[in-house]
C-alpha cells in the first residue's frame, strides 16, 4: 500500500475535510479527492462518507486510522528529526481565552519549551476556537464549553480546571451597596446603578452569575466597559469604573491587597469549567500528545 496514499487519508481522518486536508499536504482538492479514491479501491470499501459540512469516517476508515497512525507518525518523526537528531523542532499551536492562555496555558508548557517544543499562541473564543480548531488551525484549544453539533465528529474534549467566580468591584462601589450582608438580603436590587464590565456586549459572565446567585434576575441592560480580555476589565475595576465578575485567581491579589472587595459571598460560588479541545486522532501525533498532558497535569494544582 502506497505511503503517499496513507499519508492523505489521515490527514483527510484528522481534518475531517477534503479541503482542510489539501491545505495542511500543501496539494489541491482534487489531488487528495484522486488519493483517496485511490486507497478506496485498494481497500475495496469506502472510507469515507461525504456530506456538506465535511467527511464523516467508516468505520473501515477509523480501522485503518488506528493501524497505521502510530507507524506514519514515527515516520514522520524520524524524518522530520533525522537520524542525527538536528531537525527543528515541532510547533504546537494552540488557541484559549487571552487571560486563561496567557498566565496559565502557555507558562505551563516552558517545560516542553525547553526540551525544544515551539509553541504559537492565538486568543478566542470558545465558538471560534472550536471552529478553527476542526478546521485545522489549531492543534489545542482552550474552551468554555464542549463542542455541539457538527463539531462532535471531529473534536474531543476533557476537562481541564474549574474556576470560582467572584463578583467585585472597588471599595467605594461596595460602600454604596451596603456590603455584601445588604447584597444577600436584597439581591440584585442592591446592585441598581452600580456600572458593569464584561468582555463582550452580551454579559456572558454577569449574565450566568445572575441567574446562579441571584435566581435568574435580570443582568444590566450594557456595559459601561466592553473589552475581550479579562485583565483589561480587572484593571478597570481596580481603577473604580464598576463591578465585574472575575475568576478568582486572576483578581486574588487585588483582593488580598484590599484594591479589590467581593460584593457578595455566596453559600456555592459559581464554577466555570476549562475544557481542552482537540481534534479526533491527532492525539497519535506526539508533539500534541505531550503537549496535552502537560496542560492536564499542570491543571491539577490550578
Amino acid at each position: 500500500m502506497d505511503l503517499d496514499l496513507l499519508r492523505t487519508f489521515l490527514a483527510v481522518y484528522r481534518a475531517g475535510s477534503f479541503t482542510q486536508a489539501a491545505a495542511l499536504l500543501g496539494l489541491s482538492q482534487p489531488a487528495v479527492t484522486g488519493q483517496i479514491r485511490a486507497l478506496e479501491r485498494q481497500v475495496g470499501r469506502p472510507l469515507f462518507l461525504r456530506g456538506a459540512r465535511g467527511v464523516t469516517p467508516t468505520g473501515v476508515s477509523d480501522e485503518l486510522a488506528h493501524r497505521t497512525a502510530p507507524h506514519l507518525d514515527a515516520l514522520e518523526e524520524i524524518t522530520e528529526s533525522g537520524l542525527d537528531g538536528s531537525a527543528p523542532a515541532r510547533t504546537l499551536h494552540l488557541v484559549g481565552p487571552p487571560e486563561f492562555t496567557s498566565l496559565r496555558a502557555v507558562p505551563a508548557l516552558v517545560p516542553l519549551v525547553r526540551e525544544g517544543l515551539d509553541v504559537r499562541a492565538s486568543f478566542g473564543f470558545t465558538g471560534e476556537s472550536l471552529k478553527a480548531l476542526a478546521a485545522g488551525h489549531h492543534d489545542l484549544a482552550v474552551v468554555a464549553s464542549r463542542p455541539r453539533g457538527p463539531l462532535l465528529a471531529s473534536l474531543s474534549s476533557t476537562p481541564l480546571c474549574d474556576e470560582e467566580e467572584v463578583l467585585v468591584a472597588a471599595p467605594r462601589w461596595a460602600a454604596r451597596t451596603g456590603g455584601p450582608a445588604v447584597v444577600r438580603a436584597k439581591g440584585a436590587d442592591a446592585l441598581e446603578g452600580v456600572p458593569v464590565l464584561c468582555v463582550h456586549e452580551s454579559l456572558p459572565l454577569l449574565t450566568r452569575y445572575w441567574a446562579t446567585v441571584f435566581d435568574g434576575a435580570p443582568v444590566p441592560r450594557s456595559g459601561a466597559v466592553v473589552v475581550p480580555d479579562l485583565r483589561a476589565v480587572l484593571e478597570c475595576v481596580v481603577a473604580g469604573a464598576g463591578l465585574a465578575v472575575l475568576p478568582r485567581y486572576l483578581c486574588r491579589e487585588a483582593l488580598d491587597s484590599g484594591a479589590l472587595v467581593t460584593l457578595v459571598d455566596p453559600p456555592v460560588p459559581p464554577l466555570r469549567t476549562y475544557f481542552l479541545a482537540v481534534r479526533t486522532g491527532t492525539l497519535a501525533q506526539p508533539h500534541i500528545a505531550r503537549a496535552y498532558e502537560c496542560l492536564l497535569r499542570a491543571a491539577s494544582h490550578w
